[in-house]
C-alpha cells in the first residue's frame, strides 16, 4: 500500500513535469503570491493540498520541497516522511539541490529516527558544517552525547551553532563543568558567543552553583551588549537564584526593560525555590493581571507552594486553572497537585490526580508512593511498586527513596532492607546519600543502633548533618546516652549552629533525668548563641491561614481559646486522659508541666478550629517539628470527643486521628511514648467495663 503511494505521487510528479517541458511554462508576475500560499498551506501541516494544487510550481522552483519537508517534522510520521523522500530523489532534486539533503536529514533527526538520519548523513556525497550540526543535536536529542562529541571533534571546520549544541548537550546532561570548559576553550578560538550559548553557560553555573564563575558571565553579558537579552537576563537571574542569591536574581529580572513568561517563571521559581511561597502567589496573581497566562512551568512552581503553605484552598483553585488551561496532563504539573493534595492531608485526592492521569510515568508513579510513605500507609506503597514492576516501568532513585521512607515510617524494616538491596542488585541504582539516611533511620527506629552506626561510617559518601541528626534522634528514641554524646560531636563538627542537635542531646540526659548535663548542654547553647526553634502549628480557616506558638500571646482569640481547651482538657481527663509530665524535659514541677502541656501548639490550632469550623468538617493542622507523645494521646481523645477527623502533619509524617485512633497504627508513639500509650489503653478498659455496667442496669 505504502509503495503504491509513493508510486502515485512519484508518477503523478514526473507527468508533471513532462507536461511542463512541452508547454515550456513560464514564470508569471502572479507566481510569488502563489508561493506564499503554497508556504502556507505547507506551515499549517497540509502536505497534501499543497502538493496537489501548486505541484507545477516545485518544478520551477524545486527549493520549495523544504517547505513540504519542514511540514512534516510536527507530524512526526515516519511513513510521510519516507514518501517525501522517495519523491525528492525520483524528481532529480536530492542531487541537484544540495541544501534539501540537509533538510531530509533534520526531518529524520526531528521525528527521532536517529538511525535513518545516520545513513542518510552517511550516503550523502557532500556534507558541510550544518549537516555535521543536524546529526550532532540528533545524537544529543537520543541521548549519545558520546557520539555527538565525537563527531564535534572530528569536524575540520565547525562555526558559533556547532560550538553551542554541544555546551548545550553536556549541560542538559549536567556535565557542568565540561560545558563551561568547552566554552572557554570557544571563546579563546575566536568564536563570539550568542544569546543561546550565554542561556546555556549560565544554565551550567546555575547547575554547579558557582557564582564565581556565573559573575565572570555576567561581566561578559554586560560587555557584549545582552544585559537587557530576555533569554540571557532569565538565565542570569535563575543563575544567580540557584546559587542562593535571590536578591540579585530579583534586581537582575527588575532591570529588564520588559519580561516575558521566562522572565515570570524565572522569577517564580527562583521564589519558590527559596522558600519564598507566599510571595510566589502574589507574583502569580500580579502576573495574571499584567495580562500573562500561566503555562506548565507556573503552574508547577506555584502548585509547589500552595504544598509548602498547604494552602488547599488556593491549591483546588489552581487545580481549576490547570484544567481550564489544559495542563493536567503535564507530568510535571501532575506530580505537583500529587504532592500538593497529599501534603494538605487529602491523600484521596492524590490518588484521584494520579489515577485520571492517562499517561503515568516512572516521576508520577514514585510521587504516588512518596504520598502514601508519607501518610503512613506503607503496604499501599509496596503494593504500588509492585504494580510499576507489572507496567515494566524502570524504577529509579526517587522512587526507592519513596520506597525506603515509607518502610521507615511504618516500621517495616525487613521490606525496607530487601528494597535497599533490590535498588542496588535487581536495578543497578547508586545510592545517594538521601538513600543511607532512609536506611539509618529504619534501623535506629527498629532498635538496631550499633548497626546504623556502621553504616553511616562505611557508606561511600560523605555523611551530612542531617544522616547524624536521624541517627541522635534514634538514640533520644531509645535513650542511649554514650552514643548519643558521641553522634552529637559529629553533628557539631559540621554544624556547631544547629540547635537541633542540642535540644536531642539534652533531651536524652532529661529522660535519664541527668539535669546537671542538661544544663550543661543547655549553657553551651546560650554561651554559642544557638536558638531553639519554636513550635508552631498552623491551619487554614476560610481562605486565612492563622498560626499558633505557645508562648505568642498575639492571637486575638487566645483568651476564648483557653476557656475552650480548660473545658476539653476536663472532658478528656473524665473519659481516662492523663498528661505525660514526663514528657516535659525541663525540671519544674508537674502544675506547670501540665499548664505547658495543654498550651502546645497543636493543641491551640485544634481547638481554635473547632470553635471555628462547622461541626463534621475534617481539621488539618500543620507543625514544624514533631508532634509530641502527649499531644498524639490528648488527639486522639479529642477526635472521639468532638467526634471530628483531625489530620495532623509534622516534620516527619500525616497522623490521621479518627474516632480515637491514629493511622499510624501508634507506631511513633510505641517509641516516643509508651508509657502514655500504656495510660490510653487502660483507660479504654475502663471505659469499656463503665459501657457494660450501663447495659446490665
Amino acid at each position: 500500500m505504502h509503495g503504491r503511494q509513493i508510486l502515485f505521487w512519484s508518477s503523478k510528479y514526473i507527468s508533471i513535469r513532462r507536461r511542463f517541458v512541452s508547454t515550456n511554462t513560464g514564470q508569471s508576475a502572479s507566481s510569488q503570491s502563489l508561493v506564499q500560499e503554497f508556504t502556507n498551506l505547507c506551515s499549517n501541516g497540509l502536505i497534501k493540498e499543497a502538493f496537489e494544487s501548486y505541484n507545477s510550481l516545485i518544478w520551477i522552483n524545486p527549493s520549495l520541497f523544504s517547505h513540504i519537508v519542514q511540514s512534516c517534522i510536527p507530524k512526526k510520521s515516519l511513513l510521510v516522511a519516507k514518501q517525501l523522500h522517495s519523491l525528492v530523489i525520483t524528481s532529480g532534486c536530492f542531487y541537484k539541490e544540495k541544501f534539501l539533503r540537509n533538510h531530509l536529514l533534520n526531518m529524520y533527526s526531528k521525528i527521532g529516527e536517529l538511525q535513518t538520519a545516520l545513513l542518510l548523513f552517511n550516503s550523502m556525497p557532500m556534507r558541510n558544517i550544518m549537516s555535521c550540526n543536524i546529526l550532532i543535536n540528533a545524537y544529543i536529542h537520543s541521548g549519545e552525547l558520546d557520539s555527538a562529541r565525537k563527531l564535534f571533534d572530528e569536524m575540520p571546520e565547525r562555526n558559533v551553532a556547532t560550538w553551542n549544541a554541544v555546551v548545550a548537550g553536556l549541560i542538559q546532561f549536567e556535565i557542568n563543568e565540561e560545558g563551561l570548559n568547552l566554552f572557554r576553550d570557544m571563546y579563546e578560538l575566536g568564536f563570539l558567543p550568542d544569546e543561546y550559548t550565554l542561556g546555556s553557560v549560565l544554565r551550567g553555573c546555575a547547575g554547579l552553583k558557582s557564582m564565581y564563575a556565573g559573575r565572570q558571565v555576567h561581566c561578559y553579558v554586560v560587555k557584549c551588549g545582552f544585559e537587557f537579552n530576555l533569554v540571557v537576563g532569565s538565565s542570569l537571574a535563575h543563575m544567580y537564584m540557584k546559587s542562593g542569591s535571590l536578591s540579585e536574581g530579583e534586581r537582575v529580572i527588575k532591570s529588564m526593560p520588559s519580561r516575558n513568561i521566562v522572565a515570570w517563571n524565572t522569577l517564580i521559581a527562583g521564589k519558590s525555590q527559596n522558600g519564598h511561597s507566599e510571595e510566589v502567589l502574589d507574583l502569580y496573581n500580579m502576573m495574571r493581571i499584567m495580562g500573562f497566562r500561566p503555562d506548565k512551568i507556573t503552574f508547577a512552581s506555584v502548585i509547589s507552594s500552595c504544598s509548602e503553605l498547604t494552602t488547599l484552598g488556593q491549591g483546588q483553585q489552581i487545580h481549576a486553572e490547570v484544567i481550564k488551561a489544559g495542563a493536567s496532563s503535564v507530568v510535571a504539573v501532575t506530580s505537583s497537585l500529587i504532592s500538593m493534595y497529599s501534603r494538605c492531608g487529602c491523600l484521596e485526592d492524590s490518588v484521584k490526580v494520579f489515577l485520571e492521569c492517562k499517561d503515568v510515568d516512572v516521576i508520577l508513579w514514585s510521587s504516588m508512593i512518596a504520598a502514601y510513605g508519607f501518610h503512613g500507609r506503607g503496604e499501599e506503597a509496596i503494593k504500588l511498586f509492585h504494580q510499576m514492576e507489572q507496567e515494566n516501568l524502570e524504577a529509579n532513585d526517587v522512587t526507592f527513596l519513596s520506597l525506603l521512607y515509607a518502610c521507615s515510617h511504618c516500621g517495616l524494616k525487613d521490606k525496607g532492607v530487601e528494597f535497599f538491596k533490590l535498588m542496588v542488585e535487581k536495578y543497578g541504582v547508586k545510592p545517594r546519600l538521601e538513600h543511607y539516611t532512609c536506611m539509618v533511620d529504619l534501623l535506629g527506629r527498629s532498635g538496631c543502633l550499633d548497626e546504623a552506626e556502621a553504616k553511616i561510617r562505611s557508606m561511600p559518601v560523605k555523611a551530612d548533618a542531617v544522616i547524624w541528626k536521624t541517627l541522635l534522634s534514634a538514640c533520644k528514641v531509645h535513650k542511649n546516652a554514650d552514643m548519643a554524646r558521641r553522634v552529637a560531636e559529629e553533628i557539631l563538627k559540621l554544624d556547631p549552629q544547629d540547635s537541633a542537635s542540642y535540644v536531642l542531646l539534652a533531651n536524652v540526659h532529661a529522660s535519664a533525668k541527668s539535669w546537671q548535663v542538661v544544663s550543661e548542654v543547655r549553657k553551651a547553647m546560650r554561651d554559642r548563641n544557638v536558638k531553639k526553634e519554636p513550635g508552631i502549628s498552623w491551619l487554614e480557616v476560610k481562605n486565612q491561614v492563622h498560626q499558633f506558638c505557645m508562648a505568642d500571646k498575639s492571637h486575638p482569640s487566645l483568651e476564648a481559646i483557653d476557656l475552650y481547651l480548660k473545658e476539653l482538657m476536663e472532658q478528656m481527663k473524665l473519659r481516662g486522659y492523663v498528661p505525660d509530665t514526663g514528657s516535659v524535659l525541663h525540671d519544674m514541677d508537674n502544675e506547670e508541666k501540665e499548664y505547658s502541656l495543654v498550651h502546645h501548639s497543636e493543641k491551640l490550632a485544634i481547638a481554635f478550629a473547632l470553635m471555628n469550623t462547622p461541626p463534621g468538617v475534617p481539621i488539618r493542622i500543620m507543625k514544624n517539628l514533631r508532634v509530641c507523645s502527649d499531644c498524639h494521646v490528648a488527639i486522639k481523645y479529642i477526635s472521639d470527643i468532638r467526634n471530628r477527623e483531625i489530620i495532623v502533619r509534622d516534620t516527619s509524617r500525616f497522623h490521621h486521628f479518627k474516632n480515637g485512633k491514629c493511622s499510624c497504627g501508634d507506631y511513633w508513639v510505641l517509641l516516643y511514648g509508651l508509657q502514655v500509650e500504656i495510660h490510653y489503653r487502660q483507660a479504654d478498659n475502663r471505659k469499656e467495663t463503665e459501657r457494660k455496667s450501663r447495659g446490665s442496669m
